[in-house]
């Protein structure tokens, strides 16, 4: 039984690997950003025995005493905690550096003062518009947006405490994760929400291509990524290796729904030109060899999954869907 943490467990990866890891039988202890609403987030979707097992942490990752407390006595931590939304980057780009990377110096120094292994998450993002296709690791990192520049700062630092200081580090980089729980700041639970609230979906650009991952594949990626010692020192893509438009998945969407929806090009949600990344398509080879891992949900199984979440879950989302 291994004594595990996992930040940003409230969030829609983290919850959903919160509770693989208490299935799996590990202690998880969970570090929770505080809210006075008490809210658990994503965490509060789970069965009532999944989270009578988890030691919850309230805290902010820019406090590196709270950070200290909750790795203390870790023997793995899975860093999550992230603030993510890209467009919320262009507004507030020192709260997005505070948190991302200076929150990810006191996980790690935490880690070594505790010798815990991490698992450290980074983002497809930090690639921006790919230079070749499909992206591996090797890919050049391009801050094209003030999160991807924050989460490449974080990267590097993580990459730096292992060479520097032996502290055994995986990171891993999901392309693209969607499924049950993703709020309305992704493109997936945009599109279907509005699908099914509405006549229209407003979307921004069409023409973007992205690899899209099941989160039940992510989660399995992450687990094998705090299990094996081969992946100690190891930057770890995980994706399908295929490819769709935005415009190509919202008529999928479109097609499960089977609503009256129509897509329309929203000039207000349209990310600055040089800002977009156009092209993400996953090259898994290193996951696989490293990890025994790959895909195994199509695309289409996991939007019909994706879509009876959001229908049996529509008013968790705003009537008026997220400007992201």
């Amino acid at each position: 039984m291994r004594k595990v943490l996992v930040t940003g467990a409230a969030g829609f990866i983290g919850s959903h690997l919160s509770e693989a890891l208490v299935r799996r039988g590990d202690r998880v202890r969970v570090f929770i950003r505080y809210n006075s609403t008490n809210s658990w987030g994503w965490l509060e979707a789970a069965a009532p025995e999944i989270r009578g097992e988890l030691e919850v942490v309230r805290g902010d990752l820019k406090d590196s005493d709270a950070v200290g407390k909750s790795v203390h006595g870790m023997d793995l931590v899975y860093h999550l905690g992230a603030l993510i939304a890209i467009p919320y980057s262009y507004v507030h780009p020192h709260d997005v550096v505070q948190t991302n990377v200076t929150g990810t110096m006191h996980v790690l120094q935490a880690c070594r003062e505790s010798s815990a292994r991490l698992v450290h998450t980074s983002t497809s993002e930090v690639y921006g518009t790919a230079k070749r296709v499909p992206i591996d690791e090797e890919h050049p990192l391009q801050g094209q947006s003030p999160y991807s520049a924050s989460k490449i700062g974080a990267d590097k630092l993580v990459e730096s405490f292992h060479l520097s200081f032996k502290l055994p580090v995986t990171t891993v980089r999901p392309f693209n994760t969607y499924g049950p729980r993703q709020s309305a700041r992704a493109v997936i639970p945009t599109i279907i929400s509005q699908a099914l609230s509405g006549t229209r979906v407003r979307l921004g650009r069409l023409d973007p291509v992205r690899d899209l991952t099941y989160v039940e594949d992510t989660v399995r990626g992450f687990l094998l990524a705090g299990e094996r010692p081969e992946a100690v020192g190891q930057t770890l893509n995980l994706g399908t290796g295929n490819a769709v438009t935005i415009g190509e998945l919202a008529q999928k969407i479109l097609a499960i729904t089977g609503g009256p929806a129509k897509v329309e090009s929203d000039p207000g949600r349209i990310r600055p030109e040089a800002s977009e990344v156009m092209r993400l398509i996953c090259d898994p080879t290193r996951a696989r060899q490293v990890l025994g891992w790959q895909s195994s949900v199509a695309l289409d199984e996991g939007l019909l999954r994706t879509v009876d979440w959001v229908r049996k879950n529509l008013d968790r989302y705003k009537a008026e869907v997220y400007n992201l």
